[in-house]
């Protein structure tokens, strides 16, 4: 399924002007729910500029309100952008995160050892003699380093990463690990911030009906600016 140019900035643009659930946002965007959630809470590294995929040409107002309308409706794109390419080489990644690589590097040999240095290779944008240097422990810096997931330092997405280690792990015979951190407290934290977006868009719908004058979210009250006094 093709994906927008930029999916995180699509993505905090969706969650700030749409009522879609996180489930659709995540699929439209090819991001992990755990990232949208992370935007929507602005946890994220550094907090976004939206990019209003209307205006791009990759997805249509029409398509957005039957999404609103419909939590399960897949959401289709209008107009993927121009695929290019990947030259061979490392991976790009941006020079303020460079200094984080080696955090990123040891978390996943500590955790997933059965991930190659390859993988690690292609999924962190490094080179082999560094990842050998930090397994073996000879790395120049290795006492400052701190193992880190390369997620939440924004080196690598949460669906690449799973990616890698299941692939990993069916090629060394072993069970994948599953990810059960939307379990429990956070599937109720969603349920709750779905519920509390409803119930804006009904109370803005009342608004705009004439069925009241105010209408309240998240402790803010907007007024019907056309309501006669």
């Amino acid at each position: 399924m093709a994906q927008p140019l930029m999916p995180h900035a699509t993505a905090s643009w969706m969650v700030d002007n749409t009522a879609l659930s996180f489930p659709q946002i995540a699929e439209f965007c090819g991001l992990h729910i755990l990232e949208i959630q992370a935007i929507a809470d602005d946890m994220a590294a550094t907090k976004l500029t939206g990019r209003d995929p209307v205006r791009a040409g990759e997805l249509t107002m029409a398509e957005i309100e039957k999404g609103q309308k419909d939590p399960n409706y897949r959401l289709v794109m209008q107009k993927g952008p121009d695929q290019l390419r990947r030259t061979k080489g490392p991976r790009y990644t941006p020079v303020s995160k460079r200094q984080d690589k080696p955090d990123g590097i040891a978390w996943i040999i500590r955790n997933h050892p059965e991930v190659s240095d390859g993988q690690i290779s292609k999924l962190i944008g490094t080179t082999r003699t560094t990842i050998a240097a930090i397994r073996d422990r000879t790395h120049w810096n290795i006492a400052n380093i701190v193992p880190k997931d390369p997620v939440t330092l924004g080196l690598s997405s949460q669906r690449e990463l799973d990616a890698v280690v299941a692939k990993a792990a069916k090629a060394a015979g072993i069970e994948a690990p599953t990810d059960t951190r939307l379990e429990g407290d956070r599937e109720e934290l969603i349920a709750q911030l779905r519920a509390e977006r409803d119930a804006a868009v009904r109370n803005a719908d009342a608004v705009l009906q004439g069925g009241g004058e105010e209408a309240t979210y998240g402790g803010a009250t907007f007024v019907d600016p056309f309501k006669k006094q």
